[in-house]
């Protein structure tokens, strides 16, 4: 039976699409990884297409687009034959973020280590408490060091809250996911593929 990780922030802009593919590929070396997006954006779909003409296309992930209140049906179909499901929901706390929460084993916040969104993020966060779901919080495009961001994760412990380990602000990262691939697929992941690394095996352990 798959485990569903739901990848929501009701702020536009803070690389949920792009996180979840490059934890598709990541957990899609070793694992059947599906994706299903219900963005109407429908990025993620797009690079799943750009990913089904890619020769170096490695790991077992599977992109699915769906409207969000087909999301159940979706889900039923492909827990049994995949090992990991990634949702990537609107930047919008609407019915199918709320159906996407309510799916998942655990809800993935990703943020931009500033103020503002983790203020965004209050509503997603209220919400999976309310169904009781497990919550996690990752910083995207994040400095390597900076005064803000060491006051936000003080910040954001003192809450409780989990903060699994950073993205860089990388161009390796939109490189690959221009190619329709993921930075564990590259020839020399760099350090974008060890932060990679390092969030996919916080990810694995829990």
């Amino acid at each position: 039976m798959a485990i569903v990780i739901a990848i929501a922030q009701q702020k536009g802009g803070a690389g949920k699409t792009m996180l979840a593919a490059q934890l598709a590929v990541w957990f899609g070396m070793e694992r059947r990884v599906a994706c299903i997006d219900i963005d109407p954006q429908g990025s993620l779909t797009a690079w799943g297409l750009l990913r089904a003409d890619q020769a170096r296309a490695r790991a077992d992930v599977t992109v699915q687009s769906v409207t969000g209140w087909r999301l159940s049906r979706a889900l039923d179909q492909v827990r049994a034959s995949h090992e990991i499901v990634l949702i990537d929901t609107p930047p919008v706390l609407d019915g199918d973020q709320a159906r996407a929460i309510r799916e998942a084993d655990l809800v993935l916040v990703p943020l931009n280590p500033s103020p503002p969104d983790l203020l965004a993020a209050e509503a997603t966060l209220k919400r999976a408490a309310e169904e009781r779901r497990r919550v996690a919080l990752v910083f995207n495009r994040a400095p390597a060091a900076s005064r803000l961001r060491r006051r936000l994760e003080v910040e954001i412990g003192a809450r409780g809250l989990l903060l699994l380990p950073a993205l860089g602000n990388r161009m390796a990262f939109a490189m690959s996911f221009a190619e329709g691939l993921g930075v564990a697929e590259a020839a020399k992941p760099g350090l974008a593929g060890e932060e990679c690394a390092a969030l996919g095996a916080a990810l694995r352990d829990l």
